[in-house]
């Protein structure tokens, strides 16, 4: 086949279909979706970009990243996803949003390149685009920019330990797959194994010597956003740890920026009476959660652990929705759109764990 020249320019990305059940097989490979930021990394003239998958420039943002991204060869276009990583390795979308306010781990993980010394490589099976990254790009880069590598093993056992591990899902691609910008045509796919999202916490109600609720919420546009507050599957002992935790971070600013408030996002609102009754922490403790689908005749069963040391848990034979309804829309059963409503009431949810980290 012919060179096809092509300038270095953004691209748009090339999208994955989400799916319940991937494709497994010699035809296809199998890596891991990271929870971060898509990016394509564009070098011409001397000069590297970093872009959005909108095309929203993310070079102010990242700096160290691009900076780290200048030995890459010139007239070249990589895809990518921008991660951070907390204290145990773990991809963090929260701190993601965050970032900057904090020392955490931040890098960008390759898998794809599109334009290689200005050739266009688009047309070229996913495996010798591979190939091409691996040989003419990655040598050449050093942390933080990191290669995503090819997982191996039965799917059903990458499955398992990305559920063990607590990370989003698994991406599967075909093998010979040429690269379609801006398309979602199914020869990626993506399955989100734990299903959740990670709020910030940004306040507590006193109950007692310790807390009787707490206020929670999530970054929108660089502003933190009132959710919900829950009071549900926190031990004597967690509670207890919690405030340890809450004391240093005390202030008299609320964080919101949305309060006060009527209705929450997906729980009762905090209207300014209530707001009385609040004590405001700097955001920078975050709670984490995940749900997946198992039989309806299990127990539900709720595990939160404090930076990865201490657990609580609950036991109830209820029905889901009941479960959901009876904890007052608490973040772990709390789907964020409409198709995550959708997926929420057609599974049957079997686990809920929650997450406690500073950031």
């Amino acid at each position: 086949m012919p060179e096809k020249k092509a300038e270095a320019a953004f691209i748009e990305p090339m999208l994955l279909l989400r799916t319940e059940k991937l494709p497994e097989g010699p035809t296809w490979l199998v890596e891991l979706k990271f929870d971060g930021y898509r990016a394509l990394a564009i070098k011409d003239g001397g000069k590297v970009r970093l872009r959005s998958r909108n095309d929203k420039d993310f070079k102010g943002r990242y700096p160290a990243i691009v900076k780290a991204l200048a030995t890459m060869p010139g007239r070249t276009v990589i895809d990518g996803e921008i991660v951070a990583l907390d204290p145990n390795g773990k991809p963090s979308f929260s701190l993601l949003q965050n970032y900057g306010s904090g020392g955490w781990s931040l890098h960008y993980f390759i898998f794809d390149v599109l334009i290689l010394k200005g050739t266009d490589v688009m047309a070229e099976p996913l495996v010798k685009r591979r190939e091409l990254l691996a040989k003419h790009v990655f040598p050449k880069l050093s942390e933080p920019i990191r290669y995503s590598p090819v997982l191996e093993g039965r799917l059903q056992d990458l499955i398992q330990s990305v559920k063990a591990q607590g990370l989003e899902g698994l991406v599967a691609k075909r093998r010979d797959s040429m690269y379609e910008p801006g398309r979602r045509s199914g020869a990626w796919q993506k399955l989100r194994v734990n299903r959740g999202q990670e709020f910030v916490i940004g306040g507590y109600t006193m109950g007692g010597s310790t807390f009787d609720a707490l206020v929670f919420g999530y970054y929108e546009g660089g502003h933190l956003i009132y959710a919900a507050r829950t009071r549900n599957g926190f031990t004597p002992k967690l509670r207890a740890e919690l405030m340890r935790k809450f004391k240093p971070l005390e202030t008299s600013k609320c964080p919101f920026a949305n309060l006060p408030e009527k209705a929450g996002r997906w729980g009762v609102g905090l209207t300014a009476a209530k707001m009385e009754e609040c004590r405001w922490l700097e955001p920078r403790l975050s709670c984490s959660s995940s749900w997946w689908s198992g039989p309806r005749t299990q127990p539900f069963s709720g595990a939160a652990r404090l930076n990865g040391a201490l657990k609580s848990s609950m036991m109830t034979g209820e029905p889901t929705w009941h479960v959901r309804k009876r904890m007052g829309c608490c973040w772990w059963n709390s789907p964020t759109s409409q198709t995550e409503v959708s997926m929420f009431q057609n599974s049957e949810v079997m686990e809920c764990c929650c997450d406690y980290s500073i950031i």
